[in-house]
């Protein structure tokens, strides 16, 4: 078992490796296909900008600049911004502003998580009443309403109109004024995961297995958790994936909606002013985090069935 488990994880990694340079490559590549340059000002004449992007190295070919970003990638050098912070290395920028997002990011995960499992499970174990006709609504709410409306509503309501939150991310109140946009993200995580576990467990619960163990009359609390519970968490795991990109993409909009200095701002600022550096640097982070969650919940899910494992190390 243990050499088939190292063999999963290392074509799982090779993977998770060639996709990254796969990403990187398409990356440069449609930057390079991207109309206009860094130099779009209306101040400066064709001669400035071809001086400029002759300091910069912009007019060489193709293959050859992205040879030197990819050797430079590899020492951890993400270039320099030519346009939001003239000449100030990008992986500088990204030092304040990556803990920023990866933390709202894990906030929003494990309160989706959390409360939409137990929404799912409540609506299941109390199926057909009116507690399972709510929360059906509310995760089709979730699940349709797109995070920058939920954004907008709670700074309408929760902020401007009650006063109870900041409208705006506040750097020397880190986590009272990311509450907002972090329930915003959060929503359609809570949507989702209630969506699944409701019908896994119902799912589960008339299972064989179940309705024996409840004629044996074991203790319906003992069943729940032991046997209904475990076994709809199984499936629930390869939701989560999917959940990452929507919480990557849903991160753009709400920082720029709640002022959050985040990547996801930094990204907009950088396609807004053709920063290809800057651009470049956020896509392939953010590529990064999806790639290494999309691992770690394959390692899961081998761990867990021993069938994907053995599979997976064969092919």
């Amino acid at each position: 078992m243990g050499r088939d488990m190292g063999r999963y994880i290392a074509k799982r990694v090779l993977i998770a490796a060639v996709t990254l340079l796969a990403i990187t490559f398409l990356l440069f590549l449609l930057m390079d296909l991207l109309p206009g340059s860094p130099f779009n000002n209306e101040k400066l004449n064709e001669a400035q900008k071809a001086l400029l992007e002759h300091k910069y190295g912009l007019d060489k070919p193709f293959f050859v600049r992205y040879w030197i970003y990819l050797t430079n990638l590899m020492h951890g050098d993400f270039g320099i911004s030519y346009v939001i912070a003239v000449d100030q290395p990008v992986s500088n920028m990204m030092v304040t502003r990556l803990p920023i997002t990866i933390r709202m990011g894990v906030q929003a995960m494990l309160i989706g998580v959390v409360v939409g499992l137990v929404l799912g499970i409540i609506a299941a174990l109390k199926k057909n009443t009116w507690i399972d006709t709510v929360a059906t609504v509310c995760s089709v709410i979730g699940f349709s309403v797109p995070a920058y409306v939920f954004a907008l509503f709670l700074v309408f309501f929760a902020a401007f109109k009650m006063g109870w939150f900041p409208i705006r991310f506040a750097i020397d109140q880190p986590v009272f004024s990311s509450i907002l946009p972090t329930l915003s993200l959060a929503a359609y995580i809570i949507a989702t995961m209630a969506r699944y576990a409701r019908s896994e467990m119902i799912e589960c619960l008339g299972s064989d297995y179940i309705i024996l163990a409840k004629a044996k009359g074991i203790n319906e609390r003992k069943v729940i958790v032991r046997h209904a519970l475990r076994n709809t968490l199984v499936p629930i795991i390869t939701v989560l994936s999917p959940l990452m990109i929507g919480l990557i993409t849903g991160s753009v909009v709400v920082e720029q909606i709640f002022g959050v200095p985040g990547l996801g701002q930094m990204l907009l600022s950088g396609v807004q002013n053709n920063d290809y550096n800057v651009i470049m640097a956020v896509a392939l982070v953010y590529s990064f985090l999806y790639i290494v969650i999309m691992l770690v919940v394959d390692v899961l899910y081998g761990l867990i069935d021993p069938r994907i494992r053995v599979s997976g190390g064969k092919a």
